[in-house]
């Protein structure tokens, strides 16, 4: 059975319908690839699944538990976490307390602080900036900072949201080995990009959205040589 699965999910913004039924799944210790251009329900598809949109119709199974009217706040505490598009960190924290707030859900202290070495493992330069403000951190590493955060409530998926955005090609190329590193060691990942390329080439299986519907799914490596996706979304 699959960790997460996603049937017929109908998203609406007031009139206009942002999902028009789209269907897929995630199996546990998978990188899967969302791909598609600006608009094209990438983002809707995440703030439904984490709880932030309510959907019109279809079901969102997690783990063997529906999702579609649990809140958000639930949602974390069942292993699932969401890093935003756009970074989101609180900008007059700490780094240390941004990455804190990550793990409200969690009560036990000596397991924070077991994450919180992980954390550090994998973003050194988190360690390196724990009581700077994160308003003063550069953009890539705020983006850093937003993935430890997420990873602190010890999540079975983690749903990333263009982690890759407006970041400079060393930064972008520190991020996906980072969640090629979060992969690895048994979190499973669902991955929303444009760089289409970047997460095809990270990714098990892949599946393409254009305009709130799924276009195309299959293996990541076929995508990444299927001449449709090179004219649409690889610039080749």
């Amino acid at each position: 059975m699959a960790m997460l699965e996603v049937k017929d999910l109908q998203v609406y913004y007031g009139v206009i319908q942002a999902l028009k039924g789209i269907s897929f799944h995630v199996n546990q210790g998978e990188v899967i690839a969302l791909i598609g251009a600006n608009g094209a329900g990438k983002t809707t598809t995440l703030q439904t699944l984490t709880g932030i949109l309510s959907p019109k119709s279809g079901s969102i199974v997690f783990e063997g538990k529906d999702l579609t009217r649990t809140p958000a706040h639930k949602i974390v505490e069942m292993g699932m976490a969401h890093v935003p598009e756009g970074r989101r960190v609180f900008a007059q924290l700490s780094v240390l307390e941004n990455l804190k707030l990550g793990a409200y859900t969690r009560k036990d202290k000596t397991e924070i602080e077991e994450s919180l070495k992980r954390v550090y493992k994998s973003f050194p330069r988190l360690e390196e900036r724990k009581n700077q403000l994160a308003g003063t951190l550069s953009g890539g590493e705020q983006q850093m900072l937003a993935m430890g955060r997420a990873l602190m409530s010890k999540p079975r998926i983690v749903l990333m949201d263009e982690p890759s955005m407006g970041l400079s090609p060393i930064f972008v190329e520190e991020i996906f080995n980072i969640i090629k590193e979060i992969s690895a060691e048994g979190t499973t990942v669902l991955l929303v990009e444009q760089n289409a390329k970047k997460a095809l080439s990270i990714a098990d299986r892949a599946y393409v959205l254009e305009t709130g519907k799924i276009v195309l799914e299959g293996d990541a490596k076929d995508l990444l040589n299927d001449e449709s996706i090179k004219k649409a979304y690889l610039g080749e």
